[in-house]
């Protein structure tokens, strides 16, 4: 039994919608928490992050959790967004994501993979490592 649901996505992205409706289905099958997570890269380890303002990394946060926010609401609708709980990590996009369904106990981890280039073959390269190192069961879904 599905108690938690993990769904990643790339607020940047508009291919997610997808990945989003399935997690959703997914959840609501279940009766399960959706919980969504995007990842923003760390400037802070960056040697180029002296190059930027002091609170770039807190900015760049706090816009990520709006977008997000805002793309579930689109999505899925306003009164389903009530109930998710948006979380925004800071780091490796693959390493936030497992850390994070660990700590939430997520029992199933949606993540979206686009179409395979020659040099990633068959999933993108964080929707691998997602997969490959996973304590859970992770739902990849696939680009149109």
């Amino acid at each position: 039994m599905t108690k938690s649901v993990l769904c990643a996505v790339d607020v940047q992205q508009d291919h997610d919608t997808k990945v989003l409706q399935i997690a959703d289905k997914l959840a609501h099958l279940e009766n399960a928490q959706l919980d969504v997570i995007s990842v923003v890269p760390s400037a802070g380890i960056n040697m180029v992050a002296s190059y930027f303002d002091e609170n770039f990394q807190g900015q760049m946060v706090e816009d990520t959790r709006k977008k997000l926010t805002e793309k579930v609401g689109t999505v899925l609708g306003e009164e389903r967004n009530k109930d998710i709980r948006h979380l925004v990590a800071t780091g490796s996009i693959y390493e936030e994501i497992l850390e994070v369904a660990k700590k939430t106990g997520a029992d199933l981890i949606v993540i979206g993979a686009h179409q395979p280039q020659l040099s990633e073959y068959l999933l993108g390269p964080n929707a691998a490592r997602v997969v490959r190192h996973s304590k859970c069961s992770v739902y990849v879904v696939r680009g149109e």
